[in-house]
């Protein structure tokens, strides 16, 4: 299978990133993060041993340790640089480094959108989890960078007859539910919530982008370089289509969740077809207050 991401370069974007940080640039995982922290308190249970996949940075670790839910916390990068001193595993982007049911919790923010292969990275998951055992996860999802996709193609296709791919697919929401299914989670959810940021121009969401590490990482990105013409174009596209009144754009980032659970016979079953004691039309056709 031909791969989409050239994760080598999408880790030389974050580590460039992680070498010039540019205050406030990191505020989508501090919204995932305060997302985890919500999903989290609202499970009633305690976890012993949890892993945190390739997040880059603590934020995600430090939420599950306030929690005062977990025990042991493992945070798992692919380089020692994105561990910042602190300890921790090191392993190839991709891979779920803990042997078959040895984890009670598994949470994955904003790389999941990098990989080549998320249903494999989800099965593995599902197998390092112990039986119910509890996966979380959040990835940029379809919709995110809508509005810097469609600028730069009318952009480029206007100058140059044609476009070359510069913003990478994001996966459907319906898609991450199905995926949570193949990978055999039980009790499988998926949601989305669309954060919408405003930016002076195109080159202050590009700007921003750059300080993320979430530059394009396409591997078969448009070889001709991007030119000054280029960008100064798709920022008048850009304007033109999705500005408010006092000029600022809009670039949207769209947050799809997912969580499933490592099956257990002591999680709830649906009920078989035909089981039910009343049937819905009973129910429908009653008179008020019946």
């Amino acid at each position: 299978m031909q791969p989409i991401m050239d994760t080598s370069l999408w880790l030389a974007h974050k580590r460039r990133a992680l070498s010039h940080p540019v205050d406030g640039a990191d505020f989508l995982m501090n919204r995932a993060a305060e997302d985890l922290a919500d999903r989290l308190g609202a499970v009633e249970r305690r976890f012993g041993k949890a892993a945190v996949l390739f997040c880059q940075t603590s934020a995600a670790a430090d939420v599950l340790a306030a929690s005062g839910k977990v025990a042991d916390i493992v945070r798992v990068e692919t380089d020692t640089v994105f561990l910042t001193g602190a300890a921790g595993m090191v392993a190839p982007l991709e891979t779920v480094p803990f042997e078959p049911a040895s984890l009670d919790l598994a949470v994955s923010l904003l790389s999941l959108q990098a990989m080549n292969d998320i249903p494999g990275m989800l099965i593995q998951i599902r197998r390092a989890l112990r039986p119910d055992g509890l996966f979380l996860g959040a990835f940029a999802g379809a919709g995110t960078l809508g509005e810097l996709r469609e600028s730069l193609l009318a952009a480029e296709t206007e100058l140059y007859g044609g476009a070359s791919p510069r913003v990478i697919p994001f996966t459907d929401v319906r898609d991450a539910g199905a995926l949570l299914q193949r990978a055999g989670l039980a009790l499988p959810v998926a949601d989305v919530e669309t954060v919408t940021v405003r930016y002076a121009d195109l080159f202050a969401l590009m700007a921003d982008l750059r300080a993320m590490g979430e530059t394009s990482a396409l591997t078969d990105r448009g070889r001709r370089p991007g030119t000054r013409r280029l960008f100064s174009r798709a920022a008048e596209i850009y304007a033109e289509r999705f500005s408010d009144a006092d000029g600022r754009i809009r670039a949207s980032f769209s947050m799809v969740w997912m969580s499933g659970w490592a099956p257990d016979a002591s999680q709830q079953k649906p009920l078989k077809p035909g089981s039910a004691k009343v049937s819905l039309k009973t129910i429908l056709e009653a008179p008020d207050g019946q």
